[in-house]
């Protein structure tokens, strides 16, 4: 090997330096699915100088891509939290090569940067124990056993024709500097670009399982592994042919803390939903290549999932925030909403109800108004006294031990007639009215007999019932 070549792919690996945190810490609260390294923050500022990379050469330039190495980032991740013009200059080089080999001043004397980098993650919808991959985000989630830890990883997935398979599955093995036999289609591939493969890959610098291999029970030999200098740009970009790509410190770490056997969940979720400390907030990434969701679907899917992560409920949220999220597509979380803190430790619970019905993205949906509730009032004791021989007819008397009486006559259809009496035509009718004696307030009612009637209470009695039973009504103290 050249020494110029070697001083590259040295250059390469110890540019990924010490990585930012991948550990984060599992929401507290039962329910919360957001993570976070600083909980009040959304994105993190931090602050680039040329002395925080001393391993890049005064001669080169520092880029977006030298800090997404630094702190386990993608690039597309990177880039799209920050302008695309820092993609390869965040600091210029200090003394920049020309174009007849020797060496020109820098461009400016900027000595330093602020760039945006991630700070909360949603967890992915899957079981929080072992590993998942969500190939939407190109991210990676560890759930190491009773630790209420969670480690994050960027990774690289399958191009556009070579997709990263969905589903469940298990790490079958492990290998430390394994070799590749690479498939006769991608040997086939490869020569047709100019760029022939030997039948066996020996392990090394350039081979393009890095030092690392997680053999996953699928077929096809799909791998998580590292990545060879050549290609440790590609962390965070649909650039493989299947497999799951990842950085050279990170395969290894995640190398030394799994074990064989290790459930594996591969899942797309490009809109994720989650609460922390009782607020709601959305994540959106943009579509994989060959893939459109298009505007209306992904509302209706953020819409969905609010609903789910809110007990089937949809609250009034900000419907701005969530039009620009998915409109920006940034893989930032944005706050949507804010609960009431739950009564006594309770949470919303996933709702499993119907999906709501088709929405358009300018037309915010809010939830139904709620009927208003009838005021209950509480019951009062009644008597009931009903003549015979009619079934339907009764008289309700309602008499309660209190100094006031409340007693209710119900009566239909007259809304004025307080005491309504059923009489069948019959030349006689015997209404007989029981009233228990009541201490200090009992209604009094009294039959005056009388040798032919006089008058007739108002009571639906065909004409020609001559008789009938006048019933003379003292009101009580209180009628309702």
């Amino acid at each position: 090997m050249k020494i110029r070549t070697l001083l590259t792919c040295l250059l390469l690996l110890s540019s990924i330096g010490t990585a930012y945190s991948t550990t984060y810490d599992l929401p507290p609260m039962k329910g919360d699915t957001v993570i976070a390294h600083y909980p009040n923050e959304d994105s993190h500022l931090i602050t680039v100088t040329r002395a925080d990379y001393p391993e890049i050469p005064e001669t080169e330039n520092i880029t977006l891509l030298d800090i997404a190495k630094r702190y386990g980032l993608g690039q597309e991740e990177v880039v799209r939290l920050n302008s695309s013009d820092l993609r390869w200059l965040v600091l210029p080089c200090q003394s920049c090569p020309d174009t007849h080999g020797g060496f020109q001043p820098p461009v400016n004397n900027k000595q330093s940067e602020t760039v945006r980098i991630p700070n909360k993650r949603i967890l992915p919808d899957s079981p929080h124990n072992g590993i998942t991959l969500n190939i939407a985000e190109f991210r990676m989630y560890y759930y190491p056993p009773n630790t209420g830890k969670v480690y994050s990883f960027a990774h690289g997935i399958g191009r556009q024709d070579w997709k990263t398979p969905l589903g469940q599955t298990r790490i079958t093995r492990k290998i430390k500097n394994p070799t590749w036999t690479p498939p006769a289609s991608i040997r086939r591939e490869h020569a047709a670009e100019g760029d022939p493969l030997p039948a066996v890959v020996p392990a090394g610098p350039h081979n393009p399982l890095g030092t690392r291999a997680l053999y996953l029970a699928l077929p096809g030999e799909y791998r998580i592994h590292g990545t060879d200098v050549d290609k440790i740009y590609g962390i965070g970009m649909q650039i493989t042919h299947g497999c799951v790509r990842m950085y050279p410190t990170d395969i290894e770490e995640l190398y030394d803390l799994i074990a064989e056997g290790t459930v594996v969940y591969m899942v797309k979720q490009p809109i994720k939903v989650g609460w922390l400390n009782n607020v709601l907030y959305v994540e959106a990434h943009p579509d994989l290549e060959g893939e459109n969701m298009g505007k209306e679907r992904r509302y209706q899917v953020a819409l969905d999932l609010i609903r789910k992560r809110n007990g089937g409920e949809l609250p009034e949220f900000d419907q701005k925030a969530l039009n620009d999220a998915l409109e920006k597509l940034d893989g930032e979380p944005v706050a949507l909403y804010e609960r009431l803190p739950p009564i006594d430790g309770m949470e919303a619970m996933p709702s499993t109800e119907p999906t709501l019905p088709p929405a358009i993205n300018d037309e915010p949906l809010t939830p139904p108004t709620p009927e208003p509730v009838s005021k209950i009032t509480p019951k009062a004791t009644a008597v009931k006294v009903a003549a015979k021989p009619a079934p339907k007819v009764g008289t309700k008397v309602a008499v309660k031990a209190v100094p006031k009486v409340d007693t209710r006559v119900a009566v239909k259809p007259a809304p004025k007639v307080d005491t309504k009496v059923a009489v069948k035509a019959a030349p006689k009718v015997d209404t007989k009215v029981a009233v228990k004696p009541v201490p200090k307030a009992a209604p009094k009612i009294a039959a005056k007999p009388a040798p032919a009637p006089k008058a007739v209470t108002k009571a639906a009695v065909k004409p020609e019932a001559k008789t009938a039973s006048k019933l003379t009504i003292k009101p009580p103290a209180t009628i309702s």
